[in-house]
Order: structure tokens, then sequence, then C-alpha cells
């Protein structure tokens, strides 16, 4: 969800609907989700924009004044991912298939990156699924990894959130849109009175 902070800077009922998730560990070693909803609108396709940010600081929740741990949002890894991209990610967590693509993941690409987007239902050692990011420059001299693990209940939270969105991201937010009916309803009109006459 947007911070406190944040909505007080919107105007009211104008927002971008996000769901964040963080899982630090005492190794320092967690990452936090940021799922973003972008509506589909005019001629431009919706999507969920997917970040995933790994943890910089362990942190320590014990004695008076606790420290938290903290993210590293400023290098944080993002994806768009489309209709196409969401619909392979949600027959995963349906159980439709154990990983994305056999495995293969998902692929990304730009004029500066290759993006790699696995999925994966895992049992052993834990019951879960394991979301990784891995992004490669075209030039070979940077190389960033993400991974975060979702429980169970996570994953069907997700699962839910997503399957409900792909209304908008597929059609946009329904408006009444105004159109004028009178000419078909006056050829209509005509066409009944022919008839009868």
């Amino acid at each position: 969800m947007n911070s406190p902070e944040e909505n007080k800077t919107q105007a009211v009922g104008r927002f971008r609907p996000s769901l964040t998730l963080y899982h630090p560990n005492a190794k320092g070693t967690g990452c936090a989700l940021r799922m973003s909803l972008h509506p589909a609108h005019d001629d431009v396709s919706g999507c969920i924009m997917l970040t995933l940010a790994n943890q910089l600081t362990a942190g320590d929740v014990r004695g008076p004044n606790p420290v938290f741990p903290r993210f590293d949002w400023e290098n944080r890894m993002t994806v768009k991912l489309d209709f196409d991209d969401i619909t392979r990610m949600l027959q995963v967590f349906r159980g439709e298939c154990e990983s994305i693509a056999d495995g293969r993941g998902l692929y990304h690409s730009t004029s500066a990156f290759t993006t790699k987007i696995l999925l994966r239902h895992s049992v052993e050692p834990s019951a879960g699924y394991s979301l990784e990011l891995y992004r490669n420059s075209r030039d070979g001299k940077d190389e960033s990894r993400a991974r975060i693990f979702l429980a169970p209940n996570e994953a069907l939270g997700i699962c839910c959130s997503v399957e409900s969105s792909l209304g908008v991201i597929a059609f946009g937010i329904p408006m009444l849109v105004e159109h004028d009916t009178s000419e078909y309803r006056a050829r209509e009109r005509n066409a009944r009175n022919a008839t009868a006459a």
C-alpha cells in the first residue's frame, strides 16, 4: 500500500494502487517486493510494474531503540509485466505448471539490459514460491540479481489480487462514454412505421 505521506500529497481518489511485501532476515540477504497496477488507457496497454529491492541492513529490533532493516530502493530492479507475462505467472500460482516456461523463465530486453524473470513453485525444504530477477547489461559489465521467497498464503493473495486486476490491465477502467443515438433511433422508428403502414 502507499505510505500515508504519499497519500497526503495526492488528490483525493487519485493514487497508484500498489502492494509491498518486506522479507528481511538476520543475515541481511532478504528482499522487498512491490507490485504497482497500471490500467490500460487510450491506446496504451495496461501492466503491473514489478520491483524487487535487496536488503541493505539487518537491523536490530531488540531493545528500547529498535533499528529496522533497510532495503536498497535506490538500486531496485523493476520490470514491466504485460498481459502475457502476468498470465504465465498466474499459471504457476494456480498450480497449472511448476515454473514459467519449464524453468526457462521470461526475458525482457532493452537497449541497455536483458532481464530474466523466474517464478517457480517449491515444496522442499519449504513450501512456497521463488521469484527471481536477473539483469545483465549488454556490455557484460553489470550484473544484478534479486530473489524473494513467497509463502503459500502470500502467493495466494498475489494471485487473487492480480486475477481481479486483469480486466483493467486488458481493457482499462470502464467509463461512461457519451454517444449520440438519435440518428439510429430515428432510422429504427421510420423502419417500424414503414412496416406498420
